[in-house]
C-alpha cells in the first residue's frame, strides 16, 4: 500500500476506498476520500510548517488536524516524501464498534450516519492531536489502515469544503458507489 500511496495522489485516493481503517475493537470499511496536494485548498500550498510537516514525509501516517473550532479530521500521508500530499478520509462504512461509535455520536439516529462524515469518524473513534504522525501502515500500531475489499464502482466528484476558486471545481473526491448510504453529504455522479 505505501508504494501505491507514495505515487499519482489521485490513484491512492482512490486505492484507499475499501481499506479498513482499525482503533481497538473499532473497524470501518473507508468508502468516501479526497485528495489533496500543494494546490491552494491543501494546508501544504504556502509549504512546509509545523503543522504540515508530516504531509511532506514519507507516505502512510497520520496528519490529523483540528478544523472549525470543533472537529479533528484523519488524513494519509500520500505522495514521495518531500512532495506534500494527503488524502482525507471522508466517511466510512462501520464492521465493528457500532456500539462505542453510537455512544461517542449520540446525534446518530441510524447507523448509516455514524460515521458519514471526516469529523464524524474522529468522533467515533475519538482521534486527535495524539494520532498526529503515526504510522498508518504498521500492522501493530493501535491505529492502522488494513486490506479489505476492493471497490469496483468509483464515482468523483468536487471536493467538499473549499472555498471558491481554491481548488473547489477539482474532481478529486471518491466514493465506492455501492455504499452511497454511508457517505457524505452531496453524492456525486457516475
Amino acid at each position: 500500500m505505501r508504494e501505491t500511496l507514495a505515487g499519482d495522489i489521485l490513484v491512492a485516493a482512490q486505492a484507499v476506498l475499501g481499506v479498513d481503517l482499525i482503533y481497538g475493537e473499532l473497524r470501518a470499511r473507508i468508502v468516501e476520500a479526497e485528495a489533496y496536494s500543494d494546490d491552494p485548498g491543501s494546508h501544504a500550498h504556502r509549504g512546509e510548517t509545523p503543522r504540515t510537516k508530516v504531509m511532506f514525509g514519507p507516505p502512510g501516517f497520520a496528519y490529523v488536524y483540528f478544523t472549525y473550532g470543533n472537529h479533528w479530521m484523519l488524513n494519509v500521508t500520500a505522495r514521495p516524501q518531500g512532495l506534500a500530499g494527503a488524502i482525507l478520509i471522508r466517511a466510512a462504512r462501520p464492521l465493528a464498534g457500532q456500539e462505542t461509535m453510537a455512544l461517542r455520536r449520540p446525534k446518530a439516529r441510524k447507523e448509516t450516519d455514524l460515521i458519514s462524515g471526516p469529523g464524524k469518524i474522529a468522533q467515533a473513534f475519538a482521534l486527535n492531536q495524539d494520532h498526529y504522525g503515526l504510522d498508518l501502515l504498521d500492522p501493530t500500531a493501535p491505529l492502522r489502515l488494513e486490506p479489505g475489499e476492493p471497490v469496483h464502482n468509483i464515482l468523483e466528484g468536487r471536493r467538499i469544503g473549499i472555498a471558491p476558486g481554491k481548488g473547489d471545481e477539482l474532481p478529486w473526491r471518491f466514493v465506492d458507489g455501492d455504499q452511497l448510504p454511508f457517505v457524505s453529504a452531496s453524492r456525486p455522479r457516475a
